[in-house]
Order: structure tokens, then C-alpha cells, then sequence
């Protein structure tokens, strides 16, 4: 007798599992073609008007340091990483997926199961490149949280947190509104 294997798992409802297993920093990991100076010029000029955004205020966004000019880790070309806490994740998404060219963008959350992330917690602006796992941990101790002295993703303060009891006033709140709009579709009874 075959077994079928289910094309996903169930997906979590209960509140404040989802709650506490969201994350709240993520990678965007921009990639060119090391043999192309075209495509090297494209994506650092891409870096520069994401820190030139930042600067302006239009988000928060830290481009790293380095430059990789090889392949490095996981990464199989040359790329850069840009870190964003959860609070300008849209903004920068939006930026990049409409500022981007040909370069393809890794995105990946951070969490202690860096391989994971990687593997199948990533999504893609662009073509996906491969990725090389086995340098990367499965788990960790810690979240690898970055620029705490920014105070936002991991380093963000907890009473900026809403309670599960805030949460679901919210729900609620939302849930009456769209009762009213035929377009919506309505959360099941509980």
C-alpha cells in the first residue's frame, strides 16, 4: 500500500505559538555574476541607493560592510547581505523588487536554524541561485540578532510588543469591519 505524503504540513493556528515563533529580522542577499562588471556596477549601485534611502529616513536597512568579490559561505557568487528588521520589511522588499534589474535577491528570515532560513524559509526577487548548506549550522543557541544598538528586530523593546489579549481585540476589531465588505473573505467561527 503507497503511502501519500501530504503536499504541506498543517499549518499552525493556535495564536500565541505563531506569536513567539515569527521572527523579526531578516536577509535580503543581493548576487551578481563575479565575470560581468555590468552586473557588479548594477548591484553596487543598488547598495548605495539603499544606504542613501536609509540616510533619507525611507527605511531601515544596513547594507554589511563587505563586499563579497567571491563566493562565500552559502552564497555561490559575488553578492552582499543587506540586513532589515521586521518593521521595514515591506518598504525594503518593495524597493528591491522594483529596483533590482536582472540581479536576483535571496530573502530569508534569521532565526537560530540558519539552514533552514536558507533552504526552505527563503524566497526570491528574481532567479534563484543554488545555495550550499553544508557549511551552515542546523541550529543554534541563540537568534544571531545584529545592530542591537538600533533597538528594533530581536533588540527591540518588549512593551512595544502587543499582548495576545491585544492581539485578538484586534482580530475582532478587524473581523467586524470587513463583515461589511463583500469582498472579504470572513474568518471561520470559533
Amino acid at each position: 500500500m503507497t503511502q501519500i505524503k501530504p503536499i504541506a504540513p498543517v499549518p499552525q493556528e493556535d495564536l500565541q505559538t505563531v506569536v513567539q515563533s515569527r521572527t523579526r529580522e531578516w536577509h535580503f542577499h543581493i548576487y551578481f555574476l563575479l565575470q560581468s562588471p555590468t552586473e557588479k556596477a548594477a548591484a553596487l549601485a543598488l547598495r548605495d541607493a539603499v544606504l542613501k534611502l536609509r540616510r533619507d529616513g525611507a527605511f531601515v536597512a544596513v547594507p554589511l560592510h563587505r563586499v563579497n568579490e567571491y563566493p562565500i559561505g552559502p552564497h555561490p557568487a559575488g553578492s552582499y547581505e543587506i540586513w532589515v528588521p521586521d518593521s521595514s520589511f515591506s518598504d525594503v522588499f518593495f524597493y528591491l523588487a522594483t529596483n533590482r534589474g536582472n540581479l536576483s535577491v535571496l530573502i530569508h528570515p534569521l532565526t537560530e536554524q540558519q539552514r533552514r532560513d536558507h533552504e526552505s524559509r527563503n524566497g526570491w526577487l528574481g532567479k534563484p541561485w543554488p545555495i550550499y548548506l553544508d557549511g551552515l549550522p542546523r541550529e543554534s543557541d541563540e537568534v544571531p540578532l545584529q545592530y542591537p544598538e538600533l533597538r528594533l528586530g530581536w533588540s527591540s523593546a518588549p512593551e512595544d510588543e502587543l499582548s495576545l489579549d491585544e492581539r485578538r481585540k484586534r482580530g475582532a476589531e478587524i473581523e467586524a469591519l470587513l463583515a461589511k465588505d463583500p469582498e472579504a473573505a470572513p474568518a471561520p467561527v470559533r
